[in-house]
């Protein structure tokens, strides 16, 4: 069995960052509204943000950071009516073209320098994003700042949401599986600040309490998996992909969805989705599991994308985590909110370093509503 062994993981934020309590005030800002109402929407969008389980995020749009204190950007003004939307898609896209290439240049340049691995040895690129678009995309510019090879094979995943990197990692394997002689790099980067929506709608402020920017990047090679490494449990740091599944739950199609409109791209996200978790997320995970001769109680590690903390709780009581096990997650939502597609990477590094107990389990969920699953010895 071939399985894809992590060589190198890098992870990359934004210079500067703002304190939840800061975002709150900012996004005050952006709300207007007539009369009597205008005056509720601060204490509103404050209490929302509270919710979010978000202590501080990193965004390229900021000029210097905050810890309380208002922050300096210029790149969204004050509402002027209540139907002000703030940038357009076009400014927005503006700048994602500008800020994502040095920010995945960064990740993917900590993780190549911790593989060891000459990045001309490099032969397949596959990059995440679903925040922003743009043609040559940052894979040329990877390809470009960090001397990969012309030839390099490229693959980008686009717009599977806040599950990407998973996808990524999957194709990744298949590639190392393929080709024993693959050396693969895996580079997300999400500019999830650049969608934050003007107006008093409680999903999409929910969403703007949440989301920040980040990149993350794995350098990766195949690896035989022997019968006696594909063992229950091992001492050392979960490094080698052995599995991945998707899992699309039916009839959910409208629950989570992200979509490109005129001022940015729109998430909503409804409250029934932590309970569709709870429900269906154990099925899934038994018949994952039971492909790799494993049940949930064989997994010490897990690595599950904070969607927001009634999501991770949702997870938790699916699958009986204890406080301990929920940790490296809820503290990458902590420390530096959701990422979207990078956060899934920032938290397996989080156990990497903690030379965590395998096997680990990655979960990711996105639109469809869909489920994403990787296994890890």
């Amino acid at each position: 069995m071939t399985g894809l062994e992590i060589a190198g993981i890098g992870t990359a934020l934004p210079a500067h960052s703002i304190s939840q309590q800061a975002a709150s005030v900012f996004a005050a800002s952006c709300v207007k509204s007539e009369g009597e109402e205008q005056r509720n929407l601060p204490a509103l969008i404050q209490a929302l943000y509270r919710r979010a389980g978000v202590r501080q995020r990193h965004s390229v749009l900021l000029e210097s950071s905050s810890d309380g204190e208002a922050t300096a950007e210029r790149f969204y003004r004050f509402a002027a009516t209540a139907g002000d939307r703030g940038p357009s898609t076009a400014e927005r896209m503006l700048r994602y073209e500008q800020e994502a290439p040095p920010l995945a240049a960064q990740a993917a340049t900590a993780a190549i320098e911790q593989s060891g691995i000459s990045p001309q040895q490099i032969t397949h690129l596959i990059t995440v994003s679903c925040s922003g678009f743009s043609a040559p995309g940052f894979d040329l510019l990877l390809i470009e700042q960090l001397g990969l090879p012309a030839a390099v094979a490229r693959t980008h995943v686009g717009f599977m949401g806040c599950h990407g990197a998973l996808n990524g990692l999957r194709v990744a394997h298949a590639f190392a599986a393929a080709d024993p002689s693959a050396v693969v790099l895996v580079c997300a980067v999400e500019l999830c600040t650049l969608h934050h929506q003007y107006g008093w709608d409680p999903q999409k402020i929910v969403a703007n309490s949440l989301f920040a920017d980040g990149a993350a990047a794995v350098v990766g090679r195949a690896a035989e998996v022997t019968t006696q490494s594909a063992g229950k449990t091992v001492s050392s740091a979960p490094r080698t992909i052995v599995g991945s599944a998707s899992q699309v739950i039916p009839g959910t199609r409208d629950m989570m969805t992200w979509n490109i409109r005129d001022a940015g791209f729109e998430m909503t996200l409804s409250p029934e989705v932590p309970r569709i978790i709870t429900e269906h997320l154990p099925s899934a995970l038994a018949a994952f599991l039971d492909r790799h001769r494993l049940q949930i109680s064989d997994i010490p590690s897990w690595g599950i994308h904070p969607g927001g903390p009634r999501i991770l709780a949702a997870a938790a009581e699916a699958i009986g985590l204890t406080e301990q096990q929920l940790e490296p997650s809820l503290g990458i939502l902590q420390r530096c909110g959701n990422m979207s597609s990078p956060t899934v990477l920032f938290i397996l590094q989080e156990h990497l370093r903690r030379n965590a107990t395998g096997p680990c389990v990655l979960l990711g969920f996105g639109p469809g509503l869909n489920v994403e699953m990787c296994l890890l010895r």
